[in-house]
């Protein structure tokens, strides 16, 4: 995975999430590896891709996700260590 970002947008509701990652897949190149339920509502989605298109993708995912419900949390981790795969399979 390297030179690969992981972005991760958490939001209320699932079609908060399908908003979200829509805008994502077609604003950057980046890939959407999976999505997991949090509980209480909250699903976030995972997104890899290059650092610079994660960062577009996520930030374009979260700004029309915010549009019709509530995006709870948005991160970025670029150039993640190769050991953090072992904690998801949607981390690829």
């Amino acid at each position: 995975m390297a030179k690969q970002a992981i972005g991760m947008i958490e939001c209320k509701g699932l079609i908060c999430l399908m908003e979200a990652a829509d805008a994502a897949l077609k604003s950057a190149d980046v890939t959407m590896t999976g999505w997991e339920k949090i509980g209480s509502g909250l699903v976030t989605g995972f997104f890899t891709g290059d650092v610079a298109a994660v960062k577009a993708g996520v930030e374009a995912g979260a700004d029309a996700a915010s549009q019709i419900g509530e995006v709870i949390a948005v991160q970025v981790i670029p150039r993640p260590h190769d050991d953090l795969s072992k904690l998801g399979s949607w981390i690829g």
